[in-house]
C-alpha cells in the first residue's frame, strides 16, 4: 500500500477578532496521493482557501494562528519548520495557483522577471539557465512566443494568459503538490476547459498531485480522483467522485445536487438551497447544516427507531418556525466509513461495524467513461 504525499490531521484555524476567536477551519482530517486530484467543494465561506492556505502557512499572523493539528508532508510536520526551512517547500515541493491571477502577479516586474525569482529559488542554476526554464515553462502552457511573453508585464496579458502565466510559475520548479485554489473562476469557458486539461496533461506528464479547490461540480466531476464536501469549517463528505455522484450520503452533498440546472427541465423553478452558511462567529449547536436540513425535518415527523417517535425540539429556521430532530441540534455528529469508499457527518447515516480508519484516506484513480464519471 502507498503512502499519503500529504496528511491533515485534525487541522482547525482560528481568527481573533473584536467578538472574540472565530474557528474557519476545524478538525479537517484527510489524505492526498501522489498523482492524485482531491476536490474541496462547497459554497463560498466553508474554509476550503483557509485549508488551502494553512497548509502552506500562508494565514495572516496576527490574527490568525493554527488552533491544533498536523500538516504532514511524507510524515514531516510542515507546521514545525521554521520560516527558512518552509520557504523551501513552497513553490519547491508545494506550489499554489491562486483565483485572480491580476491580484497575485506583481504589476511593477515583468513575467519573466517574477518566474525567474522563483526558479531561482528553488534551484541551483544560473540566470542564463533559470531565464531558459522560465521561458520553457511558458511553452509547455502553451504561450505562444515566449520569449516575448517573459518580457511582459501581466496588465499586457488577457485573463486567460495571466492564469497559464501563473500556472507556468507554479510547475516551474517541478513541485509534487500543487494546490489550485479556483484556478478557472474568472475564465470564460473555452478557456477553463484549456486550462484545465492542461492541468490534467500536466499531472499526467509529472505525476504530481492536485488538490483542486472549486465550488464548481462540473470541474469535479471531470476532474477529481476523490472528493471532500465542506460546509461550516468542516469536512462533512468524503468519497470517490463515482461514490459521491452516484449516491451522495450527507443530506448538504444531496442538496448541491439537487441546485444543478438542468437543461432538459427548463419548465421548472430552479432548486435552491435555504438560508445560507452560517457566520463562523455564530454557528448553531450540533449539526452546522441542520437549520437548512431537510432530513431532519423528514426525521422529525416520521418513526424513528423501533417504531418509536423520533425525539424533537422546535426550532427558527430561516425566519419559520419548525420542529427537527433533537440530536441534530444537540450533537454534532462525527466524520465516519459508511462504505468502503465513503465517509459522512451525518446522524441517520449509518457508520460500517469495522471502522477503524479515523483518517479520511484514499488511494484512487478515477474511472473515466464514454459518458463522463464511470465506476
Amino acid at each position: 500500500m502507498r503512502k499519503p504525499l500529504l496528511e491533515l490531521r485534525d487541522l482547525s484555524v482560528g481568527f481573533e477578532t473584536e467578538g472574540g476567536l472565530i474557528v474557519p477551519v476545524r478538525d479537517v482530517s484527510f489524505a492526498i496521493y501522489p498523482g492524485q486530484t482531491v476536490a474541496l467543494v462547497g459554497e463560498s465561506g466553508c474554509g476550503k482557501s483557509v485549508t488551502a492556505l494553512s497548509i502552506l502557512r500562508l494565514i495572516p499572523s496576527p490574527p490568525g494562528r493554527v488552533l491544533g493539528g498536523k500538516v504532514l508532508l511524507d510524515g514531516r510536520d510542515l507546521l514545525g519548520l521554521s520560516e527558512r526551512e518552509m520557504r523551501k517547500v513552497r513553490g519547491g515541493e508545494i506550489a499554489m495557483i491562486f483565483q485572480e491571477p491580476m491580484t497575485s502577479l506583481n504589476p511593477v516586474f515583468t513575467i519573466g522577471e517574477q518566474i525567474v525569482e522563483a526558479i531561482t529559488l528553488h534551484q541551483r542554476v544560473s540566470s542564463a539557465e533559470a531565464w531558459r526554464i522560465a521561458e520553457r515553462s511558458l511553452r509547455e502552457v502553451g504561450i505562444a512566443d515566449p520569449q516575448r511573453r517573459l518580457r511582459e508585464y501581466p496588465h499586457q496579458m488577457s485573463g486567460g494568459m495571466r492564469q497559464r502565466a501563473m500556472i507556468a510559475m507554479a510547475l516551474s520548479c517541478r513541485p509534487r503538490l500543487l494546490i489550485a485554489d479556483e484556478p478557472t473562476t474568472a475564465l470564460d469557458v473555452t478557456i477553463q476547459a484549456q486550462i484545465l486539461e492542461l492541468l490534467r496533461t500536466l499531472q499526467r506528464e509529472t505525476g504530481m498531485a492536485i488538490l483542486l479547490i472549486t465550488h464548481d461540480l462540473g470541474v469535479v466531476a471531470e476532474n477529481a480522483d476523490v472528493v471532500g464536501v465542506m460546509y461550516a469549517s468542516r469536512i462533512v463528505e468524503f468519497a470517490t467522485v463515482e461514490d459521491l455522484f452516484d449516491q451522495p450520503r450527507h443530506p448538504y452533498t444531496e442538496a448541491l445536487f439537487r441546485s444543478i440546472p438542468r437543461l432538459r427541465r427548463r419548465s421548472e423553478r430552479l432548486a435552491t438551497i435555504p438560508g445560507s452558511v452560517p457566520n463562523p462567529s455564530d454557528f448553531p449547536p450540533g449539526c452546522k447544516f441542520h437549520p437548512r436540513c431537510h432530513r431532519c425535518r423528514e426525521r422529525a415527523a416520521a418513526p424513528g427507531a423501533g417504531g418509536l417517535p423520533e425525539p424533537t425540539v422546535n426550532i427558527e429556521a430561516n425566519g419559520t418556525p419548525c420542529a427537527v430532530a433533537a440530536r441534530c441540534v444537540a450533537v454534532e455528529p462525527p466524520l465516519r466509513r459508511t462504505g468502503p469508499r465513503h465517509w459522512a457527518a451525518c446522524h441517520f447515516v449509518p457508520a460500517v461495524a469495522d471502522d477503524d480508519a479515523a483518517l479520511p484516506a484514499l488511494d484512487h484513480k478515477r474511472m473515466v467513461t464514454a459518458a463522463g464519471v464511470g465506476a
